[in-house]
């Protein structure tokens, strides 16, 4: 399943957090893509400050550069390639620098990268962090080192993630990793592998050291959330072969998410990113029976046309989907929902493109990532399909996939307008040092101006008088 982005315009991060003291080298570590990126570097950075390294945000003073890769965009490979090469030209300044490549992009590009481009001396796979010890030392005796086998238990369950960067207040939880839809377009499968689920004792556990330690709001995360189901272990494909007590004690996404809101009744839940196919309404009854669980969800469409949706392996229909979101607003009235969007897919006719934009009207998205389809090699679509759109044709659709979704956007802003909201402060506004920005429930931003005794991490009422497309402007106001 295609992943939920940080910030489609943001093409790396890099972090750094407190020293370690001991630790006398440096690790330069930047992440492209997805959620799931940012959090497996946290898990990287934990696995390496126990071996001597601090991070940093210079590059020129690193002795090791570490890169987390995506293979879900043409332009993210595109902007990776270009680090290596300013990488290669610094490594030859410094020349016992270790550049290495980590991620969705290792195991496909492997050859390339050690080989014959030699631009890195180190790859490794998403499910082979734990080696990178091992690794580094096959470094230093000047061989090439790779592993990018896939496991199919591997959740990194017990390691306790380094916060890199980041504002102290919102934290991601992996809770699942890999993916076992087999979506034409998508690469995650063969860079992920197999789906299963991390033990949930482990996630209240690092959801609680979360609290203690000044959180405010964490999101559940994983390539497809709503399919967790832990039942002692291993691949979710395996479940039909548990024993009859794994079955009757497996707890699927729903109990899941029930025991975090009861564990932390004052900590915010959020979830990401969700399949149609498999979300259960029971878990928007939770939503609805827990207040610190968000009234948003992220829930990727794809298409609105159901000869896409075929074509794509998705495992929902139109009409499907539409019966989805009409029985979560009954559930839960005040929920939004944000979609993920492929223009322009292989042999997508105009009259598909119409079905996408009356499902986005019938709706109402508070907003989307939208692009234009470009085939990833590897995949399914890349293997058996053309890519036959011209790309004049997409860029049009694209134009008015995004055009049409400002307006849903901006309609769905001026229903926040007259309202109190509950905002947590996350930081200070971009434009003006003298507002807090948070968001809501519903996961609309809000700019308000400071008040005196607030901080980051409080959860304020805001009353809203008026919007931007994407941004709520309010006022704090007392009960």
């Amino acid at each position: 399943m295609q992943e939920k982005y940080i910030d489609e315009t943001k093409q790396g991060e890099a972090f750094a957090i407190a020293e370690k003291d001991g630790n006398s080298k440096k690790l330069f570590l930047e992440s492209y893509g997805c959620q799931m990126n940012f959090s497996d570097s946290e898990i990287v950075a934990s696995i390496l400050n126990e071996q001597g390294y601090n991070t940093t945000l210079k590059v020129e003073e690193a002795d090791l550069i570490l890169l987390n890769t995506c293979s879900i965009r043409e332009k993210a490979e595109q902007t990776v390639r270009m680090r290596l090469a300013q990488f290669k030209k610094l490594k030859k300044e410094r020349p016992n620098m270790t550049v290495g490549v980590l991620g969705c992009m290792a195991e496909r590009l492997k050859t390339k990268f050690l080989e014959e481009e030699q631009l890195v001396d180190l790859v490794v796979g998403p499910d082979a962090y734990r080696d990178l010890p091992n690794l580094l030392k096959e470094t230093e005796d000047g061989r090439d080192a790779i592993n990018v086998i896939l496991s199919k238990e591997e959740t990194y369950a017990d390691i306790n993630p380094v916060r890199l960067g980041g504002n102290g207040v919102t934290a991601f939880v992996t809770i699942t990793r890999g993916c076992d839809n087999m979506c034409t377009f998508c690469v995650v499968p063969f860079t992920r592998g197999r789906e299963r689920s991390r033990d949930p004792h482990s996630i209240l556990e690092e959801c609680k050291n979360l609290w203690e330690n000044g959180y405010k709001e964490i999101t559940l995360l994983g390539q497809n959330v709503d399919s967790y189901l832990w039942y002692g272990g291993g691949p979710k494909k395996d479940f039909a072969k548990a024993s009859e007590m794994q079955k009757a004690t497996a707890v699927n996404f729903a109990q899941l998410l029930d025991s975090v809101a009861k564990a932390l009744p004052e900590m915010r839940i959020r979830f990401s990113t969700s399949n149609p196919q498999d979300m259960s309404l029971d878990v928007f009854r939770m939503i609805a029976k827990h207040d610190n669980i968000c009234k948003y969800v992220h829930l990727p469409v794809q298409s609105g046309s159901n000869r896409m949706l075929e074509a794509m392996n998705r495992q929902h229909t139109r009409e499907e989907y539409l019966d989805l979101i009409k029985k979560a607003k009954e559930i839960v009235p005040d929920i939004s929902f944000s979609q993920d969007m492929i223009i322009g897919f292989c042999d997508e006719t105009e009259e598909d493109h119409q079905d996408t934009l009356s499902l986005m009207r019938e709706v109402e998205f508070d907003y989307g990532y939208m692009f234009s389809y470009s085939e990833r090699p590897g995949t399914p679509a890349h293997k058996k399909m053309e890519d036959n759109i011209p790309a004049d044709v997409k860029q049009r659709r694209l134009a008015e996939v995004i055009a049409l979704q400002g307006e849903l956007s901006r309609k769905r802003m001026v229903g926040y307008v007259g309202r109190v909201h509950e905002v947590l402060i996350e930081g200070i506004s971009k434009k003006n040092k003298n507002q807090w920005k948070g968001r809501n429930s519903q996961n609309a931003v809000c700019v308000f101006d400071m008040q005196e005794g607030q901080k980051m991490g409080d959860i304020v009422n805001v009353f809203v008088f008026d919007n931007t497309q994407g941004t709520l402007l309010g006022e704090t106001v007392t009960k």
